[in-house]
């Protein structure tokens, strides 16, 4: 099998090619430099010529925030929606597999009942919005496709909370960190796993894919100074204490893993096991 992954650069597309070469998979990775996602003709031409199996695509605009800068908002688009339309196309003609790599932000972020794959999205940021229009453009154009949504992503290669968190801790004694917004961490070489696993299938459809476990932020930036052995006190805000920021934020990121194990796939470990085995690897490429 050989798969072409785009967004080597960033944190699950790296994972994702340490996995495929790991389980001796040819894996083709691109990143901007040499496929343009926002351009139909460069897709066209590196997929074609590479002559994949499938094509997980990894590749997003993921600054939230900066999404919701008028100036920025066509490129979003441009990346998030016919980023992956174009893909798609290609995929058709070829007759290949897709899987899209999706968010948490596509619903509303109320209640408080884990999201199942198949809820109704309800984005409220351009992100989100952007990100759901991504997913409707694969749906509409392929059968043989994986949207997998995921949520507080964290890995070696690039930048996340984890490392935001020991970073900042290094020049302040107490942080403020939000205790009302929950979810699930997504560790991405557990995940990568996951996505090769998945795309060795025809079990086609949406699904949702973390750490199991829900926690909030300011449990997870606790636990992360615990286990990376950092002396930092912790400060429990609400949203509306910390202050507004550009884009809304979900409250509710909780997402139901329960159609990953009814389709025959393996949950993603603890979250707290995760972190464990992420501060280890931290540790072991020098980067705390």
């Amino acid at each position: 099998m050989k798969v072409l992954v785009t967004g080597v650069k960033g944190q699950l597309g790296f994972d994702v090619m340490r996995e495929l070469s790991k389980r001796g998979i040819e894996g083709v990775g691109v990143d901007i430099d040499e496929m343009d996602i926002t351009d139909f003709e460069s897709v066209d031409r590196v997929i074609t010529e590479a002559a994949p199996d499938a094509v997980i695509h990894c590749a997003a605009w993921t600054a939230v925030d900066a999404a919701e800068d008028e100036d920025k908002r066509e490129k979003v688009r441009l990346v998030n929606v016919e980023g992956p339309r174009n893909i798609a196309k290609v995929c058709k003609k070829l007759d290949i597999k897709m899987l899209q790599i999706s968010t948490d932000y596509v619903f509303d972020g109320q209640g408080e009942r884990p999201w199942e794959p198949d809820d109704p999205t309800g984005p409220v940021s351009v992100y989100g919005t952007t990100k759901r229009d991504g997913e409707n453009a694969v749906m509409e154009l392929l059968d043989k496709f994986f949207i997998v949504r995921i949520a507080w992503a964290f890995g070696i290669n690039g930048n996340n909370f984890v490392k935001t968190m020991l970073r900042v801790a290094k020049t302040h004694d107490t942080l403020t960190v939000v205790n009302d917004q929950w979810g699930s961490p997504t560790y991405t070489y557990d995940l990568a796993r996951l996505l090769v696993d998945m795309i060795q299938t025809d079990k086609y459809g949406i699904y949702h894919a973390t750490n199991e476990g829900f926690i909030n932020w300011y449990q997870f930036a606790t636990a992360i100074f615990k286990e990376a052995g950092v002396n930092v006190t912790v400060k429990p805000v609400t949203t509306a204490e910390y202050g507004i920021s550009k884009a809304a934020r979900p409250f509710n990121s909780r997402m139901s893993k329960d159609k990953l194990e009814a389709c025959g796939f393996k949950r993603l470990p603890a979250w707290e096991d995760a972190l464990k085995r992420y501060i280890k690897e931290l540790k072991e490429n020098n980067q705390l």
